[in-house]
């Protein structure tokens, strides 16, 4: 009986392109770096605002009025991209209360398509 002949693979393993860092802690390093005005996020200012803004609304989303009890699943959205204007960062007019699945989803699509 005849054997038949082996063939050499045609895939060959893909190397590793551009990776971003894996763990939470390095991606959150990477974005302040790339975006130092993120740090504002982290401040007392920008909470006692974020606060006001919730309450001003009553805690409720402007897009779809849903009214959430749990104010971690709210946003304090900034209405025009501030993208690092400190003064539309900080400007109270210009943020509205958002529940985070209409922010996540429908304001962000928006923002991609250029509408915003």
């Amino acid at each position: 009986m005849a054997k038949l002949p082996t063939q050499t693979p045609r895939l060959t393993a893909m190397r590793p392109t551009l990776q971003a860092p894996k763990d939470e802690e390095g991606r959150a390093r990477h974005r302040r770096q790339a975006s130092p005005w993120r740090a504002w996020y982290n401040t007392a200012r920008w909470q006692k605002l974020r606060w006001q803004v919730l309450v001003d609304a009553m805690f409720t989303c402007a897009m779809c009025g849903k009214m959430e009890g749990q104010s971690r699943n709210l946003v304090a959205d900034h209405i025009t991209p501030h993208r690092g204007d400190e003064a539309l960062f900080w400007d109270r007019q210009g943020i509205q209360c958002l529940c985070k699945s209409c922010h996540d989803s429908r304001k962000q699509a928006m923002e991609r398509r250029g509408e915003v």
